[in-house]
């Protein structure tokens, strides 16, 4: 599929599956911090190794930015380089804000929608990171790509269920309302996460139909 234009520049794709690397590296952690949120030490070293994807991620954002200024001839639409690396960076962003959030609110404890939610997002950031694969091969099955896309949407969707699933239950039981508060803002910006999967999910459907 994309044979024909790789070799003017390909190594955008190189830093892609680089930032898709660290999306998933960060994801996988936050499931970490979910599952040892009780332990102090635990916890903040999760949250440790989450802002270090997320530096990663920026410099290569930062790196392919720079690339895009100095190429002349490149393998995908400039717009399209621009809002992919952007679209991937908005996610560790994400993933970051919702620990530090986390974190400077003092959650007292994990429910059952916060973990269900992270276990949502690895899923959906696994996915990005193989949606990303398959745009760079030079071989691009696009029937490949449109499975992943769906399954990115598919999980997105569960992610919406399971946030408002979550807030019916919060706004029913909780009675501290300072509670609500936090836990509101967490449900939200971890479900924003498999949101902006999806963004980059139709992206990469636009791209493999316009260079098909």
């Amino acid at each position: 599929m994309f044979g024909r234009l790789l070799p003017k520049e390909g190594r955008f794709f190189d830093l892609f599956n680089a930032h898709a690397a660290q999306i998933v590296r960060a994801a996988r952690e936050l499931t970490g911090l979910m599952q040892n949120y009780d332990t102090r030490d635990e916890r903040e070293q999760h949250m440790r190794v989450i802002d270090d994807a997320e530096h990663a991620a920026d410099r290569i954002t930062a790196e392919a930015i720079r690339l895009l200024h100095k190429t002349f001839i490149t393998p995908l639409d400039r717009d399209h380089i621009h809002q992919l690396v952007n679209a991937m960076d908005d996610i560790c962003d994400l993933i970051q804000d919702s620990t530090q959030v986390m974190s400077l609110y003092d959650l007292r404890s994990i429910t059952p929608e916060t973990a269900r939610l992270a276990d949502i997002a690895v899923k959906c950031c696994e996915r990005v990171k193989d949606v990303v694969e398959l745009v760079g091969k030079q071989d691009g099955n696009f029937e490949a790509i449109l499975r992943t896309c769906e399954e990115i949407d598919r999980l997105e969707s569960d992610a919406d269920r399971v946030m408002r699933s979550g807030m019916s239950k919060l706004f029913r039981e909780e009675q501290d309302v300072r509670e609500i508060i936090k836990m509101k803002e967490v449900y939200q910006l971890l479900e924003a996460v498999t949101d902006r999967c999806l963004d980059v999910a139709n992206l990469a459907e636009g791209i493999s139909l316009e260079n098909s």
